[in-house]
C-alpha cells in the first residue's frame, strides 16, 4: 500500500514539473549570477577545506577508545569522512576497521567495511580487485540490514568502473547495466520519503529517459537538502544532465555550477562538475574561468589521489594548454599597456618639474623632494619591471616544459612537479627577495621602527643575511594599505588561516594589542 501510494506521488510530480520547467526560464542572467556566486566560493575553497580538516582531526582523537564498538564506529566514520577527500586515507580506515571487525569475529562490521573498500578501489584503478571482492560476496548471507549497502555500493562500484570506458561503448554498456540492475534492487530497499531514495529515483528516471519525472523529484530533494550536502551536489548534477539532454544549454551551466558550489562548500575533492563547467567556459570564450574552473579540478584531483579523476583531467590538458596561452598573450598585452602608461606618465612628470623648476625658483626644495620620490619610484618601477620579466621567462620556460611533458606523455612527471610545488617555491623566494629590496629601499629603519611596538622580549632578530622574515613582510602588506588576509595570503603564498595565526600572535606579542596595526600604519618612510 505504502509502495502504491509512492507511485501516485511520483505521477502527481511528472504533472507538475512541466509547470516547473515552464517557470523555471533560466536564462543569461541567472548563469551570470550563479557563475559569479561560485566564483566567490572558490575563493573561500581553502577555508572550506581546513573545516574539513579540523572535523576529521576530531576524528582521529577518538580513535584513543578503548571501547571496541567505538573503535569501529569511529573508523568507519574516518573512512566516511575522507570519501571524496582523500582516498588513500579513505581506503586505509576502512582497512583497519576490517581487520579488527575480523579479529572481534563481528561478521556484520566486517561486511560492511568489506562493502566499503570494494566501492571506492575503483577510484584508485583497482577494478579487478573491486570485482572479486563483490563476486565473492553472497548477498543472500550477508547480516540483515546489509542488503540495502550491498546493492549501493555495488551500483557505486559499477558505475566508478564504466567511466574508465567511456570511450569503448559495449565495455561501458555492461558496467553501467549492472550498475542500473544494482539500483533497481536497492530502490524497494529504501524508504520512500528518505533523501537517498529521492535521489536513486530521479537517476533511475534520468537513465530511462523519463526526464520530466526525474526533473520534479530531483527538485523536490533540493528543497530538503542543506547545500553543502554531498546528495545536493549529485542531485544538480543529474539536473545538469538532463537540462542537456533537452537542448536547455542556459539551464545545464547553471546546474553545474550549483554542483560545484556544493561540491566546493562541502570540501568536495572527487568532483567532475567544476571540470565539465570548466570545458563550457573554454567553448563560451570565458577562457579566465576556464583556466581557473580546469587548474582547480585538476588540483582537487591530485590531492584527493584519485587516479580516475586525474586520468579524466588529463584528457582536457590541451585545453588548459590553449587557456594557459590565451592568459599569457592577454598578460603580455596588458603590461605593454602599464609599461607605455607607465612611460606616458614619467614624461608628464619629468616636464613637469622642469616647467616648475623655471618658473618658481622659490619652489626649488619641493622640487628637490619630488626628485627624490621620483627616484624612489623609478627604482621601485625597475624592481616591478625586472619582477615582470624574470615571471614571463619562468612562465615561457614552464610553458615549453608543460608542452614537452605532454608531447612525450609524460603527464605523470607534470603531475609530481605540480604536487611537489617545488615551482611555486622558487617564485615565490624570488618574489620575496625583490619585494624585500623595494619594501626596505621605502622604509629602511623598518626593522627598528616595529620592534618599538613590541615588548622587549618579544623583539623580532634577523638572522644574518635576513632582510625581512614572515612576520615582517605581513607587517609590510599592513603598512602599504593591504590589510585583507586573503590578499596577503595570496601574495605570499600561505593559506588564509596560517596568515590569521600569524597576526594574531604579532598583536600578543605588541606593547599595545588593540592600537598595534593603526600604530604600524603610521610607520614613516625615509623619504
Amino acid at each position: 500500500m505504502h509502495r502504491h501510494f509512492s507511485i501516485i506521488l511520483i505521477c502527481l510530480l511528472s504533472i507538475l514539473s512541466c509547470q516547473v520547467v515552464k517557470a523555471e526560464n533560466i536564462g543569461k542572467k541567472e548563469v551570470a549570477s550563479i557563475l559569479k556566486r561560485l566564483d566567490r566560493e572558490l575563493s573561500r575553497r581553502n577555508d572550506y577545506i581546513e573545516l574539513r580538516r579540523h572535523s576529521i582531526d576530531s576524528l582521529r582523537r577518538k580513535l584513543s577508545d578503548t571501547n571496541t564498538d567505538s573503535r569501529l564506529a569511529t573508523l568507519l566514520s574516518l573512512g566516511d569522512n575522507y570519501n571524496a577527500f582523500n582516498t588513500d586515507s579513505a581506503l586505509h580506515f576502512y582497512s583497519q576497521g576490517l581487520k579488527l571487525a575480523i579479529s572481534l569475529e563481528n561478521d556484520s562490521a566486517a561486511s560492511r567495511f568489506e562493502l566499503r573498500r570494494a566501492t571506492y578501489l575503483p577510484l584508485l584503478a583497482f577494478n579487478s580487485q573491486a570485482i572479486e571482492v563483490f563476486d565473492r560476496i553472497n548477498p543472500d548471507n550477508l547480516p540483515e540490514g546489509l542488503h540495502e549497502e550491498y546493492y549501493d555500493a555495488a551500483r557505486q562500484m559499477y558505475f566508478y568502473i564504466s567511466s574508465f570506458y567511456v570511450s569503448s561503448p559495449e565495455i561501458y554498456d555492461y558496467y553501467m547495466s549492472k550498475a542500473h540492475g544494482a539500483q533497481a534492487k536497492l530502490l524497494p530497499l529504501l524508504n520512500d520519503d528518505s533523501p537517498r531514495f529521492l535521489l536513486n529515483q530521479g537517476e533511475y528516471f534520468y537513465y530511462h529517459q523519463e526526464y520530466s519525472k526525474a526533473k520534479a523529484i530531483l527538485m523536490l530533494l533540493l528543497d530538503r537538502l542543506p547545500e553543502e550536502d554531498n546528495l545536493y551536489a549529485r542531485a544538480c548534477h543529474l539536473l545538469a544532465d538532463i537540462s542537456k539532454a533537452r537542448g536547455e544549454h542556459h539551464a545545464y551551466t547553471y546546474y553545474l555550477a550549483l554542483s560545484a558550489i556544493a561540491d566546493t562548500r562541502g570540501a568536495t575533492l572527487e568532483v567532475s562538475s567544476l571540470q565539465e563547467l570548466g570545458r563550457i567556459m573554454y567553448l563560451n570564450g570565458d577562457i579566465d574561468r576556464a583556466y581557473d574552473y580546469l587548474s582547480t579540478a585538476l588540483q582537487e584531483a591530485v590531492e584527493c589521489n584519485a587516479p580516475l579523476r586525474i586520468l579524466q583531467s588529463s584528457q582536457v590538458f590541451p585545453i588548459i594548454e590553449s587557456a594557459h596561452k590565451a592568459e599569457i598573450r592577454q598578460s603580455k598585452i596588458r603590461l605593454y599597456i602599464i609599461m607605455v602608461i607607465m612611460a606616458i606618465l614619467l614624461v608628464v612628470l619629468a616636464s613637469t618639474l622642469y616647467i616648475l623648476h623655471r618658473k618658481n625658483r622659490q619652489m626649488n626644495r619641493m622640487a628637490q623632494r619630488l626628485e627624490e620620490a621620483n627616484n624612489t619610484k623609478d627604482v621601485y618601477i625597475t624592481q616591478f619591471l625586472n619582477l615582470c620579466s624574470i615571471y614571463m621567462d619562468k612562465l615561457n620556460q614552464f610553458n615549453k616544459m608543460v608542452n614537452r611533458k605532454i608531447t612525450t606523455g609524460k603527464v605523470d612527471d607534470l603531475i609530481k612537479i605540480t604536487k611537489q610545488g617545488k615551482f611555486i617555491e622558487e617564485q615565490s623566494k624570488e618574489f620575496y627577495d625583490v619585494f624585500d629590496d623595494a619594501f626596505l629601499h621605502i622604509y629602511p629603519n623598518f626593522v627598528r621602527d616595529v620592534n618599538k611596538l613590541l615588548r622587549p622580549e618579544e623583539q623580532i632578530v634577523m638572522r644574518e643575511g635576513e632582510k625581512l622574515n614572515t612576520d615582517l613582510r605581513i607587517i609590510a602588506f599592513m603598512r602599504l594599505g593591504i590589510e585583507e588576509s586573503a590578499r596577503i595570503a595570496q601574495m605570499l603564498n600561505y593559506s588564509v588561516y596560517t596568515i590569521y595565526t600569524y597576526r594574531n600572535k604579532l598583536k600578543n606579542r605588541a606593547l599595545s594589542r588593540d592600537s598595534f596595526e593603526d600604530s604600524v600604519m603610521k610607520i614613516k618612510s625615509g623619504l
